[in-house]
């Protein structure tokens, strides 16, 4: 016998704070970028913790003129987060274009959709990152070109930070940069660290992995390190209130 259709209505609900109930972290992510998500997803696992990307084309090539080139997508890419839902912090993931437009320039593209947002960047990160960890003498570790590398050095002189020490993998193509093995990365920091006296070391460049070997890599050479993906999602979680210590996930983040 054929059963009817039972139709119950409306039914109850409770409303709950959704799964960002503590933080909800917007990313603008590159188009060409493999890492950035998989960098961000080990290290900010928190629940009430919630991340959304957009993505922003760009070039493979990595240069001057194709970083420039990223100022007016910024916005656009911006308003593709969760449009009308609240953000506490808007990331902007590329390393290199964050130098060669400026932090203010980004912050400036990125508020033209969220007036109000936080925002950071990797190297705003970094230098956050510097000032907790106390580090005065850094090393900087990049995939870049030696163009590029000129501006990235430009920056960080300018922004107070000093570099004693500097190395490249010396790749211009951003899907090679993504491919560079994190023992290589490791082999890269040892070398750093055993050049010069440093208080840390910087890996530029979110296309870099650091997630899975920082921890262990500190151990060794007994010094900090960060990196462009590694700073930043410790950074948005301290803008957003975040104050959770996440274990080994380096020393930046007991701070």
């Amino acid at each position: 016998m054929d059963m009817p259709m039972v139709d119950l209505g409306v039914l109850p609900c409770e409303l709950d704070g959704g799964i960002a109930y503590r933080a909800a972290i917007g990313l603008l992510v590159l188009a060409t970028d493999q890492t950035m998500e998989y960098e961000f997803r080990r290290l900010v696992q928190q629940d009430g913790v919630a991340l959304y990307e957009s993505r922003l084309w760009n070039d493979n090539d990595v240069t001057p003129a194709t970083l420039r080139a990223m100022r007016e997508r910024i916005a656009p890419a911006t308003e593709l987060i969760l449009p009308g839902v609240d953000l506490d912090v808007v990331a902007f993931g590329c390393t290199s274009a964050s130098m060669e437009l400026g932090e203010d320039e980004v912050f400036r593209q990125i508020h033209r959709a969220r007036p109000a947002v936080a925002c950071t960047t990797p190297v705003t990160a970094a230098f956050a990152a510097f000032e907790a960890l106390g580090a005065q003498r850094i090393g900087v570790l990049t995939p870049y070109s030696a163009e590029v590398n000129a501006g990235v050095r430009a920056y960080l002189d300018k922004r107070g930070a000093t570099v004693a020490a500097f190395g490249t993998f010396n790749k211009q193509d951003d899907r090679d940069a993504a491919r560079i093995a994190p023992a290589s990365i490791a082999d890269g920091i040892r070398t750093l660290a055993h050049s010069t006296l440093l208080d840390a070391i910087f890996v530029s460049c979110t296309s870099l992995r650091l997630s899975e070997i920082v921890s262990d890599v500190e151990k060794d050479i007994g010094i900090p390190v960060t990196s462009s993906d590694h700073a930043m999602a410790w950074h948005c979680l301290r803008l957003a209130g975040v104050k959770d210590v996440v274990p080994d996930a380096g020393s930046l983040f007991r701070y």
